[in-house]
């Protein structure tokens, strides 16, 4: 049976769907989460949890040791999918949330993935699939800390790519755009957390901002399930020839193929509008 380790399968989003999924397809799956209740209730699904904070160097050695117990020391595939966006202007971030951003972000990511690293070379195989984001490849306003975490997780996944090259272990790259999952509701209670809009140069786009959040919960027509992203998912951990890359959602797509097309002036002044 093929063990894999996935992050952040709490709250019924893309970690989950995936994990469900490749349980049916006869993975063993060792699902992370950090609450409690989330972890009894993926035990009550059929899935191995396993306690892990991506902002704790302590949690993540931890929760990977009992993780190597419960796979019987085997890993074949490590799904990076924690993660979240901390909203607000790059002038109104504070050092700490920069850093509790990459922390989660690239810094545990970093961690975990050393630590799979020597276990995957020594059966000479694996499969490590980073759950990255459009705002990877192309940036949009008061996305800054999350911006340059994806960014720099772009860097990192590539470069990880090309030293693994002839080792067996092949590295794959999520670029997601809008998915049903609570992403956005995070997104606002981390924005609660660290913004003060009043007295910011920023205030009347806050406010907008906001008032677009609270009156719209439905998701758009761009807006895909998460089971579209577990497609990729098992495509990268399955094909004997996964792609470097999946594109993701239309706005992955097209937004990826204008910054090809466009001059620099051109593209600003479309994503300055895409707020």
């Amino acid at each position: 049976m093929k063990t894999v380790l996935i992050t952040g399968c709490s709250q019924g989003g893309i970690g989950l769907d995936s994990a469900l999924a490749l349980q049916k397809r006869g993975w063993r799956v060792l699902a992370t989460a950090r609450r409690e209740k989330e972890l009894v209730a993926m035990e009550q699904a059929g899935l191995v949890p396993i306690s892990m904070r991506m902002d704790a160097p302590g949690s993540i050695e931890a929760g990977f040791e009992a993780a190597l117990k419960a796979g019987g020391n085997r890993l074949d595939a490590l799904f990076h999918n924690a993660g979240y966006g901390q909203p607000g202007a790059l002038e109104d971030l504070s050092y700490g949330a920069f850093v509790r951003q990459f922390e989660t972000n690239l810094f545990g990511v970093h961690q975990l993935t050393r630590l799979a690293l020597p276990l995957m070379r020594s059966q000479k195989r694996g499969r490590i699939v980073f759950h990255s984001s459009i705002l990877g490849l192309v940036s949009l306003r008061f996305r800054g800390a999350y911006n340059a975490s994806k960014y720099a997780l772009e860097g990192y996944a590539d470069t990880l790519r090309l030293e693994l090259r002839g080792s067996g272990i092949q590295v794959s790259t999520l670029n997601t755009g809008p998915v049903i999952s609570r992403f956005r509701d995070n997104a606002y209670e981390a924005f609660k957390r660290e913004i003060v809009p009043e007295g910011s140069a920023h205030a009347l786009a806050y406010r907008q901002a906001i008032a677009r959040f609270e009156s719209t919960q439905k998701a758009d027509r761009f807006t895909l399930e998460a089971s579209a992203v577990t497609r990729r998912v098992i495509h990268a951990l399955e094909h004997p020839r996964p792609k470097a890359r999946y594109l993701i959602t239309p706005p992955s797509v097209i937004l990826t193929a204008l910054k090809r097309a466009l001059p620099t002036p051109w593209l600003d002044r479309l994503l300055y509008r895409a707020v």
